[in-house]
């Protein structure tokens, strides 16, 4: 048998594969997403501002200001008709002039970057990466913006721009910065300061917004601050990798220690059923949990015994069969003996007539026992229907007083409504059960039978008592098994073979009842079937 653990860690080692192709192509995927987003958010300050500057400005000032941005910025930049590009819709032109961008990839990791002008005119861009370059063109056009501005005004347009972009924009004190003497110089020199942040997650730029000697002169001059700006970080997919492998390796250590269990647990049915398969009929699963293992177990302990049980009384029905068979067919051959004897045709005619009953009795035998088997052995063909049990009653009364005329069979009216006396049974094999209660009744009754019908609640019950001998409580069980007999005066030469309470038996059982004994008021025994009126209740 192939191994449990087997199974489990090829489908371990499938996930692990599918798993690790997912979360590469997932990791691709956003990667992809967030260089996108990020493009957008670092460049659109950027393009708003050159968007700002080329607003409204005569076609050869605008051309002069596209190469100076395009100089600084030192990516390709120009300027696009609206109805000669087809990459941008309506909805995106909605987007453009609220003051955002709209960022389109291109193959080798581009991307075009456009932004509105003025009606009918976009800027456009070709960015393939946020460089030095374009964070040092950045932050001189808005040095030149700002420095085109009187100085009590310039606080004002910062404000204005920082909507735009989407890192902070300040305007420091020379003195509230606390830059090195090295950083100090390139400012006076007139050149950018770049800072990094803690871990190097982060940059901060710096600019002088005044010419000449600007540290050391006055501490109180302006200095335009830009950050901190956040580089992406992107997910590496070593590290997706290894939390994977991690997580499946974590969880194939609890499953090794749960399914090691069960497996334990499922050899010591096999060995149970390996014991069984090799005559063993009393071997057992010990039952543990309430978990599927468990149920399993209770159900492989109820099937060992039901087998055993159906191996017993297939072997008491060949002991029962054979015996009960030895009686007509001893018969059979005395009466073939005698009828080639016979001197006469009278004495003749009656041998004849003997060998008949004799087949009758064989032929009532074999129908017993098709009919106990077929109850037996499995679930039999059952269609419940809607059926007046008082009805049957009735029927199964008129044919046994035709049957047994000494007898005094009588049923008790019940006086119920009509609808009360009516319930979900297989009328042909209920009928049975009551024919081979009445049945028996009158075989052992001595002058009266009595049949009772009532109704519950939820339930049905018929009482079938004689004025008989009775039957001592340490037998009731065992009348009930299939070709018992009584040791006392109810002995065998009152005729049946021991199949009719047994039948019953099994009837009751499939109709979800049960059948009882017990002591009977007549002086004799009481047979009680008692069954749901509704199936499945």
């Amino acid at each position: 048998m192939t191994s449990i653990f087997l199974r489990i860690y090829g489908g371990l080692l499938f996930t692990l594969v599918l798993v690790a192709l997912l979360s590469s192509l997932a990791v691709t995927i956003i990667n992809s997403v967030r260089i996108q987003e990020y493009r957008a958010e670092m460049a659109r300050g950027t393009f708003r501002l050159v968007a700002m500057q080329l607003k409204n400005k005569p076609d050869s000032l605008q051309v002069l200001l596209l190469q100076q941005a395009e100089h600084l910025l030192g990516i390709p930049l120009e300027l696009v008709k609206q109805p000669d590009t087809d990459a941008i819709s309506k909805e995106d032109i909605r987007l453009l002039k609220s003051g955002d961008v709209k960022v389109i990839p291109l193959a080798e990791k581009q991307a075009h970057i456009y932004a509105w002008i003025q009606p009918g005119l976009l800027l456009r861009g070709t960015v393939s990466s946020i460089s030095e370059q374009l964070a040092y063109g950045t932050l001189m056009l808005i040095k030149q913006h700002l420095i085109s501005f009187p100085s009590a005004h310039r606080e004002e347009q910062l404000q204005q721009l920082k909507d735009a972009f989407s890192y902070p924009l300040h305007m420091l004190k020379t003195s509230e910065i606390g830059l090195s003497p090295q950083h100090q110089q390139r400012l006076r020199d007139g050149h950018m300061v770049m800072i990094l942040g803690p871990e190097g997650q982060s940059i901060k730029l710096y600019v002088g917004l005044e010419g000449g000697n600007l540290i050391g002169i006055d501490q109180g001059q302006k200095v335009l601050a830009v950050g901190p700006v956040w580089f992406l970080e992107l997910y590496p997919l070593s590290l997706l990798v290894t939390i994977v492998l991690f997580v499946l390796t974590s969880v194939s250590l609890a499953i090794y220690i749960l399914v090691r269990g069960l497996e334990q647990r499922l050899k010591k049915m096999e060995h149970a059923a390996t014991s069984i398969s090799r005559g063993n009929l009393d071997a057992r699963v010990r039952v543990r949990g309430s978990d599927s293992v468990g149920r399993l177990a209770m159900a492989f302990n109820g099937m060992a015994s039901h087998i055993q049980r159906l191996l017993s009384i297939q072997k008491e029905m060949i002991r029962g069969v054979s015996h009960e068979l030895r009686t007509p067919v001893a018969r059979l051959r005395f009466g073939l003996e005698m009828v080639a004897d016979a001197t006469s045709k009278e004495e003749q005619q009656k041998q004849l007539e003997g060998m008949d009953k004799d087949i009758q009795e064989l032929d009532h035998l074999v129908d017993e026992i098709l009919t106990y088997a077929s109850l037996e052995q499995g679930a039999p063909v059952i269609h419940f229907k809607r059926v007046d049990i008082e009805e049957i009653l009735s029927q199964v009364v008129n044919e046994q007083s035709h049957v047994n005329p000494s007898i005094a069979i009588t049923l008790q009216p019940s006086y119920l409504s009509d609808q009360r006396r009516k319930a979900d049974v297989e009328r042909r094999y209920m009928h049975r059960a009551i024919q081979n209660l009445v049945a028996n009744a009158c075989r052992y009754a001595n002058e009266k039978v009595q049949v009772t019908f009532s109704v519950g609640s939820d339930t049905c019950r018929i009482d079938v008592e004689d004025d008989g001998p009775g039957i001592p409580e340490n037998e009731w069980d065992r009348v009930f098994t299939p070709f018992a007999r009584l040791d006392d005066s109810r002995t065998r030469a009152s005729g049946g073979y021991g199949l009719g309470l047994s039948i019953v038996r099994r009837i009751m059982y499939w109709h979800n009842g049960t059948a009882q004994v017990d002591h009977s008021s007549l002086g004799g025994a009481k047979f009680s079937l008692v069954w749901p009126r509704r199936k499945g209740s």
